[in-house]
């Protein structure tokens, strides 16, 4: 079979108006930027708030694993498959990060005959939304050191500037950095540190923000540091919020592309589900609610992360009911978390898949705690025998849920019309009863606890009395209500990345806690886990070229 962009660069893509019409989306509306992919304005989705809402479909999955598990590839699939059978469905996804596309991960845009393109523009530069967002957020961080130079009115205190820089890229050279270094002309040096653009917070308030109004108070509310009596300084202080308004204000429109079978995907925003809030626009989902008789959406890595963060904060702040949820696994994702080695993983094991499925078995019982359906959707792989095909569907019928094996890397929507049958049918149902894992009334400790001990089950969390400290202040300031967004490694429920399967009992490490005024969370970073990732050894960057047809290739 061909390689995903061989197949990307194949297909038959019709004109983003064409696209745009399928959804009544009138060309007034539409901001194309070439052929095949366009902004929405935000006018005319306004006057579209108080259509009928289609229904909320949350796509998930198991704890990643070098084995794959094909999230995104499901959400496509599953939206296709949908279209198949005659509903209108868009699929509403995150965009993709340059730092994986160049580094272990790849790009977010699918794979075989579950795609959305154009791939390769997706996957790169697309609409310069991430850009913006870089843009935006370093003009704060320029414009609080010219603060500080011109006599620092707001008597921020140099030492306890809390707010970095950021750069789309894996770059771990740029973690710790000292800025203004050269003399008196450069400012006043001091200690600070670049994060991914992904993990910015500009990109959480850009993806949680209802409109322009919205944006810019969200933006006014960021906390960039604090005086020396510890009072914080926020960045409507430095008059700074309008400027990056402007900046950011094309890059709140959604972005229409298609799937390869030629159905609507508006693909807006990515703040990575490790460490930051891993959901698409909150814009473009209501976008797709109002346009659309269904909505498919997922968050990013395990059920761990970005569907807890989905229910919790996502849906919590925009308001948001979801009518179903699916999980994604792999047979062979499971088998590693088995104890299966990568390069075995085409053998036969039905020992180690049984071994393995009490990782699917945990999130689905912890998507159950929000009192919502489920259903797991099988990634199929050509590897996989009858006999754990029939394993799995039997561990899962065996817990109360029910898989269905699809095909949609193979075969497109023909591959999950059964999957589409049966989430319509959940959704109808009037199944779902959504309810947050913790009140807004709870501490901002016992809300860490609660999804430490809930979702991770941990038997405690660990916090030294600096960040108890902290936590106890921001109350007292009157950020007590908010959700709380954990950062931890993507690859277990624990704080140990090579913790397999379903852990208990277990330490979570609060390392760090960050008050993210704007976006309207606090951040708990946990172990070892990395605000500003780094390449691994062999990077895919070394793989990606143009070769002498001047196509790009290495791209995955």
């Amino acid at each position: 079979m061909s390689s995903d962009i061989e197949i990307a660069r194949k297909a038959n893509m019709e004109s983003i108006l064409d696209i745009g019409s399928k959804l009544n989306i009138p060309n007034s509306a539409i901001s194309p930027f070439g052929h095949y992919k366009a902004k929405l304005s935000s006018e005319w989705l306004d006057s579209q708030s108080n259509n009928k809402s289609g229904k909320l479909i949350l796509v998930t999955a198991i704890n990643p694993t070098p084995a794959g598990e094909g999230k995104t590839t499901t959400s496509v699939g599953l939206n296709d498959g949908l279209n198949k059978i005659g509903k209108k469905s868009i699929v509403c996804l995150r965009e993709p990060s340059l730092g994986p596309c160049f580094g272990m991960k790849g790009g977010a845009a699918g794979g075989g005959y579950a795609q959305v393109v154009p791939m390769e523009d997706i996957n790169l530069h697309f609409t310069g939304d991430f850009h913006a967002i870089t843009s935006a957020h370093n003009l704060l961080s320029a414009m609080i050191d010219n603060h500080i130079y011109w006599g620092n009115k707001q008597e921020i205190d140099p030492r306890r500037v809390s707010w970095k820089r950021v750069i789309d890229m894996n770059d771990r050279a740029l973690r710790n950095i000292v800025v203004s270094l050269g003399g008196v002309s450069n400012g006043f040096p001091r200690e600070s540190g670049f994060d991914i653009t992904v993990a910015s917070e500009i990109m959480a308030i850009l993806c949680l923000s209802e409109d322009l109004s919205d944006l810019e108070k969200r933006l006014g509310n960021i906390i960039i540091g604090y005086r020396r009596d510890k009072s914080p300084v926020f960045c409507r202080d430095i008059n700074a919020d309008g400027a990056m308004t402007v900046l950011l204000k094309e890059a709140l429109q959604p972005n229409l592309v298609q799937t390869l079978e030629n159905n609507p995907a508006f693909i807006h925003g990515g703040p990575f589900a490790n460490i930051a809030h891993g959901c698409n626009s909150v814009v473009a989902t209501r976008a797709g609610l109002s346009l659309g008789d269904y909505v498919v959406t997922e968050a990013g890595f395990g059920a761990d992360l970005g569907a807890e963060k989905f229910l919790n904060i996502k849906c919590r702040k925009a308001n948001l009911k979801p009518d179903a949820v699916v999980i994604v696994a792999t047979i062979r994702a499971l088998k590693m978390n088995g104890g299966v080695p990568k390069d075995q993983l085409s053998n036969e094991n039905v020992e180690a898949l049984e071994k393995g499925s009490s990782n699917l078995l945990r999130h689905i019982e912890n998507i159950q705690k929000f009192k919502l359906p489920v259903i797991v959707g099988i990634n199929h792989f050509v590897s996989d025998t009858d006999a754990e095909v029939s394993k799995l569907l039997d561990i899962v019928s065996e817990s109360g849920s029910e898989a269905i094996v699809c095909k949609h890397w193979s075969y497109g929507s023909e591959g999950t019309k059964e999957l589409a049958e049966r989430v319509v049918e959940v959704c109808e149902s009037g199944e779902a009863n959504f309810q947050p894992l913790y009140k807004d009334e709870l501490s901002l400790i016992e809300k860490i606890k609660c999804v430490a001990t809930e979702i991770y089950r941990a038997s405690d969390i660990s916090a030294d009395k600096k960040i108890l400290n902290q936590l106890k202040d921001w109350e007292k300031g009157g950020y007590g209500n908010l959700p709380v967004c954990m950062a931890k490694t993507q690859y277990s429920f624990s704080a140990d990345p090579n913790s397999l399967g379903a852990p208990e009992g277990h330490i979570i490490p609060i390392r760090e806690v960050r008050l993210s005024a704007g976006a309207g969370f606090i951040v708990a970073i946990c172990g070892d886990i990395m605000t500003m990732p780094g390449l691994p050894s062999s990077p895919a960057a070394e793989k990606i070229h143009i070769d002498d047809d001047n196509l790009v290739q290495g791209l995955f």
